[in-house]
């Protein structure tokens, strides 16, 4: 199996250098997303203390034109602390610090879907809405080829791999394992993971969260993955079909709620916010994947466990629905649904915003008519 060289050196001798007091100086690692709206970059700079709040964080720059996010003759941006989290990599007193892009005149850089989605969660704020996401993902060798695989072949069909346990069934469970750890230690709200139906695919859920603390939280989740297959030298890449043929994709289920929905005959308001998304498929698919629905559509196919990217659905305990009602909420009669669309790679800013907007803002088709019309001619992603 091919892994990367930097993987291959020496931990104890790091190790060394990593137990090195460093006084009463703190290591601040800014994290932002890029140009491409999906990668995620990094880079550190000493504090001469610790921060106690975000506040504490000092704004930065970065070089634009080497991240597809300025040319190269105006390249400066400026990155805008918005979440703070412990560092698991060079631990205490050192942080993580997420952070928002804005371009040389201070307006928002074009993937920094964030700025509008806080201003969306402001607005519903009286209403709670609550996310959980399921971030499905695939462990590559340094080749491209799914970690495990034999070299020249596939391994034997999907069934034995979900929730498995097995030499033979289960490939990358330490990289999981310290992820997860690596997240709680953080503090990210991580709240579990599992084995998925693909081998060497996974899941880790993040939530629940409240409004805007969703996408934070999931980005973070995100880096910490990245920079964890990094020391073990394979890649998780976060594409929606990996692999062709019959292996199933990879989604970001999006659970949802409101307060009313989690109360006491809740499940009204769950039907009427499923009757709402069920006039704005089009929308939603346009935003659940960062190329407009481009991606989805090679796993939104109406199998392996997906609906139809052209057809809205929804059912009870139903894995081939757009949306899901889970059988416990259909018994109980309030709780929360799953919308199942979300690509592995989505922006979950824009998720959580088109959620919002489309059932507690009540927005119909016709504000994003040419959105969509748009999306549908350069894409070519739905039927006529």
């Amino acid at each position: 199996m091919s892994v990367s060289h930097s993987s291959k050196l020496n931990k104890v001798v790091r190790d060394q250098y990593m137990k090195l007091p460093q006084g009463d100086k703190v290591l601040v690692t800014y994290v932002w997303i890029d140009g491409s709206g999906e990668g995620v970059r990094c880079k550190t700079r000493t504090l001469n203390q610790e921060p106690k709040c975000i506040e504490d964080v000092p704004e930065w720059n970065f070089d634009g034109s080497s991240t597809e996010q300025a040319e190269g003759s105006n390249s400066d941006m400026f990155l805008i602390p918005i979440r703070m989290f412990r560092d698991p990599f060079c631990l205490d007193p050192n942080k993580l610090v997420l952070c928002e892009v804005l371009k040389y005149n201070r307006k928002h850089a074009e993937t920094n879907l964030r700025h509008t989605c806080k201003k969306i969660m402001d607005m519903v704020q009286d209403n709670h809405p609550w996310f959980g996401m399921e971030q499905e993902y695939t462990l590559l060798g340094i080749n491209g080829h799914p970690y495990g695989w034999p070299e020249n072949g596939f391994p034997g069909p999907q069934g034995p791999y979900y929730c498995g346990v097995g030499s033979d069934k289960v490939y990358g469970r330490d990289i999981v394992e310290s992820h997860y750890k690596a997240c709680l230690y953080a503090g990210v709200k991580i709240c579990g993971t599992n084995a998925e139906v693909m081998p060497s695919q996974w899941e880790f859920q993040v939530g629940p969260c409240e409004g805007i603390e969703m996408g934070d939280h999931l980005w973070m989740a995100r880096f910490i993955l990245h920079r964890v297959c990094e020391d073990f030298g394979v890649v998780a890449t976060l594409d929606p079909k990996p692999m062709t043929g019959n292996w199933n994709g990879a989604g970001c289920h999006t659970n949802y709620s409101t307060e009313e929905m989690r109360q006491e005959g809740g499940l009204k308001f769950i039907e009427s916010a499923i009757e709402k998304l069920s006039k704005r498929h089009d929308y939603h698919i346009c935003v659940y994947d960062p190329r407009g629905g481009q991606d989805n559509s090679r796993r939104l196919t109406g199998y392996h466990e997906t609906s139809n990217i052209f057809e809205f659905s929804a059912g009870v305990a139903n894995r081939g629905a757009s949306i899901r009602i889970p059988r416990q909420v259909g018994q109980d009669g309030f709780g929360y649904f799953e919308d199942r669309r979300p690509a592995a790679n989505c922006d979950p800013y824009a998720v959580t915003e088109a959620i919002v907007r489309t059932t507690i803002l009540n927005e119909t088709g016709v504000e994003t008519k040419d959105y969509v019309e748009k999306s549908r001619l350069e894409r070519g992603v739905f039927k006529d």
